[in-house]
């Protein structure tokens, strides 16, 4: 698929017309149909901006495909939802010390199926949520159908996708792991920022514990273990509520196991 028709493909999924496209853009719509018809190409310096009003990446206008790594997606597959439909117990925590008495903004990083995501806008959140899998991605739509409550899902990689505005609540559980080492201080830094005042960052992530053995049928590729209150040093100018760690017993994938944890909900100040 070359740029066009990526930008056409993603211009039809969010209901813009090639005038409003280019309203948004600054250009003419007759430039935009030219890309999507193939005879020009935008400017070099115009792809991050396009990216960002079609909600995708720079990458993925030029073709990149989401590279997966194939374990969560043989998973998602299956009718069955793989981690059940009952919420992360952090989320509890969370509508306690940011209850929804007024229009509160949630992003859920790496949502998999999307069973918090979605007890998140039944509780009255505005929630938005984002996974590498589009098989997730498909069943979390499924889930928010099936409870009559509506939840941006879209497909991204949180080591590309950058954020286009500010949340009250930005949640992830058990994906920060695939967060390549080079990239943490910049992709927290980057949350940060767009978390609006007073607003919370409540993160669980895989550490790395030298007694935990990783079966080789456990181990995924692309994942970067932290090291034990990694997480927590990142958010050292932020009050922090939580900071924990857990060792568990885990049956994910037939194989029983154990991890370790860090969870971390950390409160923003001016």
């Amino acid at each position: 698929m070359n740029i066009g028709n990526v930008i056409m493909t993603k211009r039809k999924e969010l209901g813009l017309t090639q005038q409003a496209l280019a309203d948004k853009l600054h250009v003419s719509f007759q430039a935009v149909s030219k890309w999507e018809k193939g005879v020009s190409y935008p400017e070099i310096e115009l792809l991050p901006i396009i990216a960002g009003v079609l909600n995708t990446s720079s990458d993925a206008l030029l073709g990149y495909e989401f590279k997966t790594h194939g374990y969560y997606d043989d998973r998602y597959k299956e009718d069955e939802y793989y981690w059940g439909i009952q919420p992360n117990e952090i989320c509890y925590e969370i509508m306690k010390m940011k209850p929804p008495v007024k229009p509160l903004k949630v992003l859920d990083i790496g949502c998999g199926e999307g069973k918090d995501a979605v007890f998140f806008a039944r509780n009255g959140y505005e929630v938005t949520a984002f996974d590498l899998s589009i098989d997730g991605i498909e069943k979390g739509k499924r889930l928010a159908e099936k409870f009559g409550v509506n939840v941006d899902f879209f497909q991204a990689d949180l080591n590309d996708y950058r954020l286009k505005e500010n949340y009250d609540i930005i949640f992830s559980s058990g994906v920060f792991d695939y967060m390549r080492p080079e990239f943490r201080t910049e992709i927290t830094e980057h949350l940060k920022e767009h978390t609006n005042e007073e607003g919370l960052n409540a993160i669980k992530v895989f550490v790395d514990k030298p007694f935990i053995e990783v079966n080789d049928k456990n181990k995924k590729v692309n994942r970067y273990p932290w090291k034990s209150g990694e997480i927590f040093t990142y958010y050292h100018d932020w009050e922090l509520f939580r900071m924990d760690e857990v060792i568990f017993d885990c049956n994910s994938g037939g194989m029983p196991h154990k991890h370790c944890i860090d969870i971390m909900i950390a409160k923003k100040y001016r």
